[in-house]
């Protein structure tokens, strides 16, 4: 089934001379349960087109359909909603409230959208993770690769239709690199997590089930 479609997505910036199309009419579709990495080098608008999807920025053109859900005509209230509900993101820099367990920073999105904590899930979530002795930490009390899982327990815990990953092991050391991708792709398979990544890594990315090559705001090469 298909959960994410890309249709002839732009983003523009500046005007006349000085406009600059960070992405350029882009299209692509990702099916419920993939794993795609998206690659290219610094300023090629992976970034951008990440954020996008994600409900971040908004698109000069094109549009976007997540679950079957038109999500650029949304008004930002409803995009708000809809994002916090199906959309999970993992930044480089973890996003941790540092007053927060790692609890408390993990079932956040449920706080904040008004509802339960689903306690199986989160159970699970940490039992997987390997963050169950953890749970009451504080950030500043984790390594640097806890503090990426406990982000990544928190994009997951409201089972969002997709998960979008900008550069996860960007700020993180060999071990803890190889430590985050085995929990994607433990989510990936274990709980049929349809994501997204964006890695200037080729080696990194080679281990998704598809790479998207982006130069210059296009597509250059899908394998």
């Amino acid at each position: 089934m298909e959960i994410l479609k890309v249709e002839n997505l732009v983003k523009t910036y500046g005007s006349g001379e000085n406009m600059i199309n960070a992405v350029d009419d882009i299209s692509f579709s990702v099916e419920q349960g993939e794993f795609v990495a998206i690659v290219g080098a610094s300023g090629s608008g992976k970034s951008t087109l990440l954020h996008i999807i994600g409900g971040v920025d908004r698109p000069t053109d094109g549009r976007i359909f997540i679950d079957g859900k038109e999500i650029n005509v949304m008004n930002n209230d409803k995009l708000a909603i809809f994002r916090r509900r199906q959309i999970g993101i993992v930044y480089q820099f973890y996003n941790l409230i540092p007053i927060l367990t790692v609890e408390e920073n993990i079932t956040l999105p449920c706080d904040l959208d008004g509802g339960s904590v689903d306690k199986e899930r989160l159970d699970d979530i940490l039992r997987s993770f390997g963050l169950a002795d953890r749970r009451t930490y504080l950030p500043n009390e984790l390594s640097g690769g806890q503090q990426q899982r406990t982000s990544i327990a928190r994009a997951l815990i409201n089972n969002p239709a997709i998960l979008l990953a900008d550069e996860p092991t960007g700020n993180l050391d060999t071990k803890s690199t190889e430590d985050i991708m085995s929990i994607l792709k433990l989510s990936n398979t274990a709980y049929n997590q349809t994501i997204i990544m964006i890695t200037h890594n080729l080696e990194i990315a080679k281990q998704a089930d598809r790479i998207i090559t982006i130069q210059d705001g296009k597509i250059v090469r899908e394998a």
